[in-house]
């Protein structure tokens, strides 16, 4: 995961940021459709059943992509991550905490609390200069 923002970010110092996300998620696409081909089953069984929330994913990667892109030349790789993997651990927090999307849910405790007071720490010193 790690390499991901730097590859981007180096491709869009020669192509920009949006052309530079958008390359990265059809190259993606691409190697998804030859692995679908190899091995999936190719079916769109349960497509008409979705609701239109379940489709917002691909926009949440493009945005964590292209922000990603933005942020590594200019805070560093570690700094990037470190920021990116607090916030989805204390966004995760939440979810687990009230349930969201259907899913079981697990309650923001003493435990659970501390690990993310101790991530925020480390996110804090790896980003400050």
């Amino acid at each position: 995961v790690a390499l991901q923002p730097s590859i981007n970010a180096r491709l869009a110092e020669k192509t920009g940021l949006l052309e530079s996300a958008c390359i990265s998620f059809a190259v993606g696409t691409a190697a998804l459709l030859v692995a679908l081909l190899v091995f999936g089953r190719w079916t769109v069984k349960g497509l008409s059943e979705t609701l239109w929330w379940e489709w917002t994913g691909g926009v949440l990667g493009a945005f964590f992509v292209s922000a990603t892109i933005l942020a590594v030349p200019r805070i560093g790789t570690a700094a990037a991550m470190a920021a990116s993997i607090t916030a989805q651990l204390l966004t995760a927090l939440l979810l687990d905490h009230f349930g969201l999307f259907g899913f079981g849910g697990a309650p923001i405790d003493l435990k659970r609390s501390t690990g993310a007071f101790l991530l925020i720490l480390g996110a804090w010193l790896i980003i400050r200069r």
